[in-house]
């Protein structure tokens, strides 16, 4: 084959290639338009909002009040320079979004990798709404952009032992091991880690509203019902759902939600880690434990049957 014919074949070769490449796209995107993320996660709010708000008028858990609730009100946290509030639910984050509370508000150069996980959580220096009049709650829940975040209830469950009952804690692997012990326990004197059968049913013994903000059903901490939330974050996805509400807050540019833990040796609560602790339960257990946060399940549309809650999210 001559120079001349390799000349013209070559080029006309490779446009063909690149034709052929150019009708498959077309083919998996008929419409040749970029996907706009920021228009799926939108699609994923209102789709969340929507689920919520059905399930809140069919179980009837709107409620008309002139002020809020105490207990509702502390959960609550309060950043004014961003307008910012936002819902505290334990083992969902919430120790990383009081980091970047504090870095929201602060005027000095504080990075929240360097804010100690017990300062955080003692720390006067980040306002609840709870510490307002009445008056002032009202106007920065009508002004403010609100924000919670939910886990899976039986993840964030099997995530609450690990953390409370399974590390040295005073209060808890003390205090609450100790009222467990009594209660289940022949010897009392047995200085035996709580076990998870133990801890579920010692949450089952008391009604809902008077269990440890740690485990106690998420709607009855953040009221999702009555107070309407902006956005509605998921721990499932909670690198997307953070860097929208900084984006929706206006937070510096700079500023990312930090992926800090507790016990950094430690591997987080994941699917497998709970699959193994519930499989220490009875059927029996598992239903009652089910039933208690049975209004978590549907109001932020998890699934009941835990293996399937990874493709079930939304």
């Amino acid at each position: 084959m001559n120079q001349k014919m390799l000349a013209f074949l070559v080029p006309n070769f490779l446009f063909g290639i690149f034709l052929f490449g150019f009708f498959c796209k077309r083919q998996k995107n008929p419409t040749g338009v970029i996907p706009d993320p920021t228009k799926n996660w939108l699609a994923i709010q209102n789709g969340r909002k929507n689920t919520l708000d059905f399930v809140c008028l069919k179980n009837n858990l709107n409620r008309p009040r002139r002020k809020l609730d105490s207990g509702l009100a502390n959960q609550l946290f309060v950043e004014h320079k961003h307008k910012f509030i936002y819902c505290e639910v334990p083992k969902v984050g919430c120790s990383n979004w009081k980091r970047t509370i504090f870095v929201l508000q602060s005027d000095l150069n504080a990075k929240a990798a360097e804010i100690k996980h017990d300062n955080i959580h003692h720390t006067a220096l980040i306002k609840r709404l709870v510490s307002y009049p009445p008056a002032l709650q009202k106007e920065f829940l009508s002004n403010y952009t609100k924000v919670m975040f939910t886990r899976h209830p039986l993840e964030r469950l099997v995530s609450a032992y690990r953390d409370k009952l399974l590390h040295s804690e005073q209060y808890y692997s003390t205090t609450i091991a100790n009222e467990i012990r009594a209660m289940f326990r022949k010897n009392q004197n047995s200085s035996e880690k709580v076990s998870f059968q133990e801890f579920v049913n010692f949450i089952l013994a008391k009604p809902p509203q008077n269990l440890d903000i740690h485990w106690k059903p998420m709607f009855l901490l953040c009221d999702p019902c009555n107070i309407h939330y902006d956005i509605l974050g998921k721990y499932e996805t909670l690198g997307l759902d953070s860097e929208h509400v900084l984006k929706a807050i206006g937070a510096p540019e700079s500023l990312q939600y930090p992926s800090l833990k507790r016990y950094g040796s430690e591997k987080r609560t994941d699917r497998d880690i709970t699959l193994e602790y519930l499989r220490q339960l009875t059927s029996q257990q598992i239903e009652k434990i089910k039933k208690l946060y049975e209004m978590d399940f549907f109001l932020f549309n998890y699934t009941m049957k835990y293996e399937d809650s990874f493709s079930l999210n939304d």
